[in-house]
């Protein structure tokens, strides 16, 4: 196999250049796939590196669907590119890069086509025609399903099989339990990746590494995401230098089951935004339906305002934090005939049924949970980071797409779009953006002319100061209980009670002063074993993740102070701050 940088014998041919692929969720296997299949005849020598099976991705777990404008004929009526953009950045509260939204919006119809290619095929309605979806915050139906609300795990095992295929014929190099530790750099840019193959360490050169490593739902103690979802990529990514930007801003789905989660298990059901936009409600424990107190929307609002709501109608009522609130489907099913959320929803039905409830007859308990973190490894519009030779594509990247807050069903879009547009990217000649600025990389393109604000630009390389303090500073209260030794049980709890849906300046400083704590006692970067590693990511995304919000006064999107009043002009951040 011809390395970076080598000839290729006495043939003549030009060397092949290797891309890294990290991660195995839809941006990284769709990206592997366009770049394998490139019509450059062998254009580059691709290598697919996933540190648990292939499946094991938040992708196998979408249920929403994807968002897409298709084609005239195709598209609902009166729907529209320009719709999709306007409702993007509404959701996205005035913080999306709109250069990237209408990027996502007007390439979904290209890549959904792509996805047709590789095998995937979309529901359809009683007349043969691409069935659409309404979700919340969509002003039309626009929302593509696969196996009713098994969308991911259907398009993850389309691009699988066609992954295994190429691996087979010898177009792409794959391997399992692969886990990235670090990415190698020389003379400012990365020059390939160190990881643990079954506990033993190897290297791998690279002329590029794309990022597609998903999000970091794990720091939080309720979260939709599976436990793989341990922020790798960010932590890869800042650790050799690149900016990441906008990590106050995560997203709580307001609908997964309020029950527990089993160790080794999948994470807690989702019920998806889909069944709010069937006409499911929400009632409180007294069997009040209370979201239209809170949004005219009611349970149509954008996520982070109905999981807002949802904390803040517990607090007035009196409950405590964590009580659930209830789902009810029961006039879905009344007004559509018997059978229908079994046939619309076989996934939801089948779970719920396992888990001991008939939500064809009375409310699911259910609860926010952490979902979807809109920061990450900042990126211009082709997937570069600041760092040449490294690419990011998925949640694990910060197009500006989603802003503030994502709008249902645009994540897998992103990680379609993004991640073929970081593979042309890689493939294209030229030295692609490069900035010397680690600390505002891109500021126009990232923040579509917005200034940006350096959410952590009083904090040094070795977290010089106030993070540094293990010491309480004057004036600061101690909101949250001390949280003992470090677990990841422990920060969980830690996240979700400082840094979850409602946020406190108070609770916040505490927080930081805690991680500040855990993080002298943490594991080696040496370690042979992937969890101890995972560990260490955990704690730096949670550390940077606290770190914006610190620094981010005012409530927009999802990232809600209670004790501040809300942005009047809200802008980016962007971080550079040490592990």
């Amino acid at each position: 196999m011809t390395r970076p940088g080598t000839a290729s014998g006495g043939t003549g041919r030009q060397p092949l250049r290797r891309l890294v692929v990290v991660g195995s969720g839809i941006a990284g296997l769709y990206a592997a796939l366009q770049a394998a299949d490139a019509e450059r005849g062998g254009a580059a020598e691709v290598v697919l590196l996933s540190k648990g099976q292939l499946e094991h991705s938040n992708t196998f777990y979408a249920q929403g669907g994807v968002s897409a404008v298709l084609e005239p004929g195709e598209a609902a009526p009166g729907d529209s590119v320009e719709a999709h953009i306007a409702d993007t950045l509404a959701a996205g509260a005035g913080l999306n890069n709109t250069d990237a939204v209408r990027v996502l919006c007007t390439e979904a119809a290209e890549d959904i086509a792509g996805l047709r290619r590789f095998g995937v095929t979309f529901d359809a309605n009683a007349r043969g025609d691409t069935a659409l979806g309404l979700e919340a915050a969509h002003s039309a139906p626009r929302i593509l399903h696969a196996g009713g609300d098994a969308t991911g795990a259907r398009i993850a095992r389309g691009l699988i099989a066609a992954v295994l295929e190429r691996a087979v014929s010898g177009q792409l190099r794959l391997e399992t339990g692969a886990f990235v530790t670090e990415l190698t750099t020389a003379h400012g840019r990365v020059t390939g990746v160190e990881y643990l193959q079954n506990g033993e360490p190897r290297s791998m050169p690279a002329d590029g590494v794309l990022l597609a490593t998903g999000g970091a739902g794990r720091i939080f103690a309720r979260t939709s995401n599976p436990s793989v979802a341990t922020a790798d990529g960010l932590a890869l990514a800042w650790r050799a230098g690149a900016a990441v930007g906008d990590l106050e801003f995560f997203q709580f789905h307001p609908t997964t089951m309020a029950m527990p989660e089993t160790a080794g298990g999948p994470p807690p059901l989702l019920v998806s935004e889909a069944v709010r936009g069937e006409g499911a409600l929400l009632l409180d424990a007294d069997g009040r339906r209370f979201m239209p107190d809170y949004h005219p929307d009611a349970e149509l609002a954008p996520r982070d305002v109905v999981s807002r709501s949802i904390a803040l109608h517990l607090a007035r009522t009196g409950a405590p934090a964590d009580t659930p609130v209830y789902l009810d489907a029961r006039g879905i099913e009344a007004a559509n005939g018997s059978g229908f959320l079994a046939r619309r929803f076989p996934t939801i039905d089948a779970a719920t049924k396992a888990a001991g409830y008939d939500w064809t007859a009375e409310p699911l308990p259910v609860s926010p949970a952490a979902h979807y973190w809109m920061g990450g490894v900042v990126t211009d519009l082709a997937g570069r980071t600041s760092v040449p030779g490294l690419y990011a594509a998925g949640e694990v990247a910060c197009t500006g797409a989603q802003g503030a807050n994502r709008l249902a069903s645009n994540s897998l879009l992103e990680g379609l779009v993004f991640g073929r547009r970081a593979v042309e990217a890689f493939l294209s000649p030229g030295p692609g953006w490069v900035s010397h600025d680690s600390t505002a990389p891109r500021a126009v393109s990232a923040a579509g002319g917005l200034p940006l604000t350096h959410a952590s630009a009083a904090l040094s390389r070795d977290f010089a100061g106030e993070a540094a303090s293990a010491e309480t500073p004057e004036g600061v209260v101690m909101t949250v209980p001390d949280a003992g030794v470090f677990s990841r049980e422990a920060l969980g709890r830690l996240m979700t009670s400082a840094a979850g849906v409602l946020r406190t300046g108070p609770d916040l400083d505490a927080a930081a002063l805690q991680l500040a704590l855990w993080a002298d006692s943490i594991g080696s970067a040496e370690a042979s074993d992937p969890r101890e590693h995972e560990d260490r990511n955990l704690l730096l995304a949670a550390r940077l993740l606290v770190a914006a919000a610190r620094k981010r006064t005012v409530s927009v999107g999802a990232h809600y102070r209670a004790d501040t009043d809300p942005a009047p002009a809200p802008t980016h951040s962007m971080q550079r701050i040490s592990s």
